[in-house]
């Protein structure tokens, strides 16, 4: 009974449903006085033959004429009578086999059966559901943070504005809730005052409206909002977001660094408490086929190569890990450590000989990576097919990536590198493998939408791939895990724990963590002094912290390992 009741309350509120049901009942009191004048003319022309029915008869007669039954048990003698028959039999063909079911299916049944479904989407969390992230779109970006969250063990759910996506959603077992995102009544029905964190990453327009509607409601729930253009972020401060997400430019940023042979410098790609976290292209410089061990990178400039970027994925580094042309290094250690390295290796490559960078694609993403190189001093040039997306950019050329000419025109042959930054993974798989072919030593950098595309480019011939859905992922989980642990764009997650009485008392290499767990211990804190890359022999403290760096699978490996630490 309570079921029929939210399914009625559902089509009733519904204005369309109201109209429908409304001529559906006008198309029913139509059939009835049909009926009824039927009825009445049955009884006349059968006076006129000499029968005598009631009235029950006579509405009996009708009823089985309309509806072709034709039992045959009443019938008409005189030509008037059977030509009134053939007239409520076509009528009733026309009434109650056609018109009647078609608007019933269509006025009543079809709404009856959506309002079903609706009654059935979930319009609110279970009460005291607490420290959940909010999410106002289901997309790449929330689809790889989900799996971190559930991997984290942090509740989410995902408001959707039409009951049949929260019906797939909910099929799919995506904890959803259905409600306008800009409706205060949505949020309220999600406990967004016990939320740990909205992310809104909607157009710009809709993300400012989300975050005013929160900040109606609570002052103390964090709100992440992504935008597209500097522009909104006045709008988006105003308000009351806390962070704004540019997922363009730090994608740009991270295509840019990862162009080889143009610059040896260390690049900052996170950071914590005065723990510095930096990438390297060791191309065009001493380092290129020499161990981890032989570079004697850590005597000479302190730093710690913490691991390895190759063919897109981070791995941890042993002593014997040799370093390639098209390694990328991972590296930890003070401000001071890295002024060394870039005094040391920075001036490796030479102004004059930094070869220009072909962009392939002026989007949002395009022009950041071309911003990106400018400021480290590149030369660039960027193709695209839409005029109006690089208007003002003096060295862009208008055409077809895949035209040899435009190529040609572009400097692709001179190029040292190629960045493909097009929103679209198969185009980026096809430019991918017309570009290896047509100069197989080109290092080629792709950017793919989607996580599970990676795998593709690199078999199509990119040296490297960032995807934008774990990048924003990624960031967005720096932003939730919160001070004390650093999610860097790339998927390398730092964090700090209280030194585990299991390694009190032990040197580092006693204690074999990287092999145990695949983390890196980057940092040994004590009375209040932290002492970045710890030598070998440092013995670990009982009531200290550790700073460590790993994939989020080591750092759960090294939680299990010692689980009784506090972090």
């Amino acid at each position: 009974m309570k079921t029929i009741v939210s399914v009625v309350s559902t089509l009733m509120q519904n204005r369309t449903s109201r109209t429908n049901l409304l001529a559906l009942m006008k198309l029913v009191l139509v059939l009835v006085l049909l009926i009824t004048a039927y009825s009445i003319t049955f009884h006349m022309l059968m006076e006129r033959e000499g029968q005598h029915h009631s009235w029950v008869t006579g509405f009996y007669w009708t009823l089985t004429v309309m509806s072709t039954l034709g039992f045959g048990d009443i019938t008409f003698e005189s030509d008037a009578g059977r030509i009134f028959s053939i007239l409520v039999m076509v009528s009733g063909v026309i009434f109650l086999l056609v018109i009647l079911p078609f608007t019933f299916i269509e006025f009543f049944y079809a709404p009856w059966m959506k309002a079903q479904e609706s009654a059935k989407a979930p319009i609110e969390l279970p009460e005291g559901t607490s420290g959940h992230v909010i999410f106002t779109n289901y997309g790449p970006v929330t689809s790889m943070l989900i799996r971190m969250l559930e991997e984290n063990d942090i509740g989410y759910v995902v408001l959707v504005p039409s009951v049949e996506k929260a019906l797939d959603m909910r099929d799919k077992n995506i904890p959803v809730v259905c409600g306008d995102p800009s409706d205060p009544k949505t949020y309220t029905r999600v406990g967004v005052e016990k939320a740990a964190m909205v992310v809104t990453t909607l157009d710009d327009v809709t993300n400012t409206n989300v975050t005013f509607t929160v900040r109606e409601l609570t002052e103390r729930v964090p709100i992440i909002a992504s935008a597209t253009a500097e522009q909104i972020r006045d709008a988006l401060e105003l308000a009351g977001v806390t962070h704004i997400l540019r997922l363009e430019e730090i994608m740009g940023q991270a295509l840019a660094r990862r162009v080889i042979g143009n610059d040896a410098e260390a690049h900052v790609i996170g950071e914590l408490k005065g723990l510095i976290i930096a990438e390297a292209s060791p191309a065009k410089t001493p380092l290129v086929g020499k161990t981890i061990a032989e570079s004697g990178l850590r005597g000479t400039t302190g730093v710690t190569v913490v691991g390895i970027w190759t063919r897109g994925r981070f791995e941890p580094v042993e002593p014997d890990t040799r370093i390639g042309e098209h390694t990328v290094l991972v590296l930890a250690g003070s401000q001071e450590h890295f002024d060394r390295y870039n005094e040391v290796y920075g001036k490796h490559v030479a102004e004059d000989e930094r070869l220009k960078v072909v962009i392939v694609g002026g989007g949002r993403v395009g022009r950041a990576t071309s911003r990106a190189l400018t400021e480290a001093g590149i030369p660039w040039t960027i193709i695209e097919k839409l005029p109006e997306r690089v208007r003002h950019i003096e060295n862009a050329i208008i055409g077809d990536a895949a035209d040899f000419e435009v190529l040609v025109e572009a400097g692709l042959q001179e190029a040292a590198s190629v960045i493909v930054t097009t929103h679209d993974d198969e185009t980026n798989v096809f430019l991918t493998i017309f570009y290896r072919r047509l100069r197989n030593g080109l290092q080629i950098i792709s950017r793919c939408t989607h996580e599970s595309k990676a795998s593709r480019l690199h078999r199509a011939g990119a040296d490297l791939t960032l995807s934008y859905a774990s990048m924003g992922a990624n960031t967005i989980f720096n932003h939730i895990r919160g001070s004390d642990t650093v999610l860097l764009a790339e998927g390398i997650n730092i964090f700090k724990v209280n030194a585990p009485r299991a390694l009190a008392g032990k040197t580092l290499m006693e204690t074999a963590v990287r092999s145990r767990t695949g983390c890196s211990i980057i940092a040994v804190e004590r009375d209040g002094e932290r002492v970045v890359n710890p030598d070998p022999d440092i013995l670990l403290p009982e009531d200290g912290a550790l700073v460590l760096i790993g994939s989020l699978e080591a750092e759960k490996n090294f939680r299990a390992a010692f689980p009784c630490q506090d972090s």
